[in-house]
């Protein structure tokens, strides 16, 4: 029966869910029936059925002008420069690096449509295969992780379940969006699978999410669960992972076989393209750096201040791209359009001093984003799979909120560990500035920054190119097209 359901038809829910009526369609199996499918325990089958869901999460998360650069050009991280015309775009990303973002921006549209699209298809599959008990455990929790997003991202969203499809829904609290992602992780990871599978949500995945979810509980309710977090963290901490020897095999193009991930977005240049940050990143010369099938975009820069907040033999560094540059013969690379106030000139040369934000930001200024390897003679669709969940994030979750609960030696083990395997010396004492600061520098373009920053209190702080900024700037608005088109929709306070 199996080698007949190797194509599933596919119908996807409606993107944008909240704003619409949301049509099911039944999904066709070819030779299978529904009585077949809804008898079955065969883990090929569910493996079928689920892979729609995972597909929508992989979607567009690693590309540009979507969820992950509104969380990293919003932070002290990263910016894109504005080089005469070049990243002007409407002025979306300056508006995102100085916190002046409008409702109408597109990328909040792309990151609030990615979300709801993957819970729209996650709930086709639960109507559609209701009497499958463990896939419906693990769409559940995949679902929490969009949630987890949307929570932490916008706050007060509808919640929509395949229990209430019905056109036009309303936000939910932020308080009770909380409880349904604690609740349907609870419910459903005792039939997870232990086994550590990187691609799929199992038993220590879904731990990993109440880590987050606890970690930030006092943000997102008003009520700390730091004794939660440590639990948490601690479930999955004792699971079948262990800190990579070398932290950049965490992030290389074929890097399925780290000890440390847990959970990752399965990206590949011919059957899941989407990672695109070679592009978002390297300046157009790289291109020849690399022998890249097409010329980079020239965009993505760390802040200076961030960058030299690193130590020199702290091996996290080479996360960065800097200094000259070459081409892979060796030769020196020339920007032959550089500005002529570019103290470097034509040789290309990646300075951590950024000139400006807009509108004359120098060509070549700015280190680039290095941390994920970029395979040379690579396409536009990079093959690394993306780390949504790894080890070292858990490491650091439970040292927080065990320092937070006052076990400081709990801790300073902790830490430590992050620390020695990145190959700088251990702290003899730990503080709430040491820990936000070991988060920069552990998990520096992944995409947790701007949340690291809200529960530390750093958000509203000024840093380059950027004021103080406004508290409601904590959320991010509710798209415009979905609270113009959805009556029910209320916008987040401050817009």
């Amino acid at each position: 029966m199996l080698k007949n359901i190797s194509r599933i038809l596919m119908v996807v829910a409606t993107p944008i869910l909240v704003s619409s009526c949301w049509e099911l369609d039944q999904e066709v199996l070819d030779g299978v029936t529904q009585e077949q499918v809804d008898n079955s325990k065969n883990p090929v089958l569910i493996d079928v059925l689920k892979a729609s869901a995972y597909s929508r999460i992989v979607g567009s998360w690693g590309g540009h002008n979507s969820i992950w650069s509104i969380y990293e050009v919003s932070s002290d991280e990263m910016a894109i420069p504005q080089k005469g015309a070049d990243w002007q775009d409407g002025g979306l990303w300056l508006r995102m690096h100085r916190h002046q973002w409008l409702p109408s921006d597109e990328a909040f549209r792309n990151s609030y449509n990615y979300c709801f699209t993957a819970i729209g298809e996650i709930n086709n599959l639960l109507v559609q295969y209701p009497d499958l008990e463990v896939l419906n455990a693990e769409l559940s929790v995949l679902r929490s992780l969009v949630y987890l997003w949307l929570i932490d991202s916008f706050g007060n969203v509808p919640i929509v379940t395949q229990d209430a499809l019905g056109a036009n829904p309303k936000n939910n609290s932020r308080q009770e969006v909380f409880d349904f992602i604690e609740q349907s992780v609870l419910d459903n990871v005792a039939l997870l699978s232990t086994e550590s599978n990187k691609t799929t949500i199992n038993f220590y995945t879904a731990h990993a999410i109440l880590a987050k979810l606890y970690l930030n509980a006092e943000v997102y309710t008003g009520t700390a669960r730091w004794a939660d977090a440590e639990a948490a963290a601690d479930v999955v901490i004792s699971g079948p992972y262990s800190l990579s020897s070398n932290f950049f095999s965490n992030f290389a193009t074929r890097n399925s076989g780290s000890t440390e991930n847990i959970l990752t977005l399965p990206y590949d240049e011919n059957n899941a393209g989407g990672f695109n940050l070679v592009q978002m990143t390297l300046h157009y010369e790289n291109q020849f750096t690399y022998d890249l099938q097409e010329q980079p975009w020239n965009g993505y820069a760390s802040l200076e201040e961030f960058y030299n907040s690193f130590g020199d033999a702290d091996v996290r560094k080479q996360s960065f791209i800097v200094g000259d540059q070459f081409s892979s013969t060796g030769a020196r690379l020339l920007d032959v359009q550089a500005e002529a106030n570019d103290p470097n000139g034509p040789p290309l040369t990646f300075t951590p001093r950024i000139n400006e934000l807009a509108p004359g930001a120098l060509r070549q200024e700015g280190v680039r984003v290095g941390k994920y390897e970029f395979a040379n003679g690579a396409s536009s669709n990079l093959s690394n799979d993306y780390v949504l969940i790894r080890l070292g994030d858990m490491i650091l979750t439970k040292a927080e909120a065990a320092f937070r609960q006052g076990k400081t030696a709990v801790a300073l083990t902790a830490i430590n560990q992050i620390r020695t395997r990145a190959s700088v010396a251990p702290l003899t004492a730990v503080t709430l500035d040491a820990l936000y600061n070991e988060r920069g520098y552990e998990m520096f373009a992944e995409a947790s920054r701007r949340t690291d920053q809200i529960r530390f209190g750093k958000w509203n702080q000024p840093w380059w190119e950027k004021g103080q900024s406004e508290p409601f700037r904590a959320l991010f608005p509710i798209p415009l097209n979905i609270v113009n088109d959805n009556p029910n929709i209320t916008q987040n306070p401050g817009y």
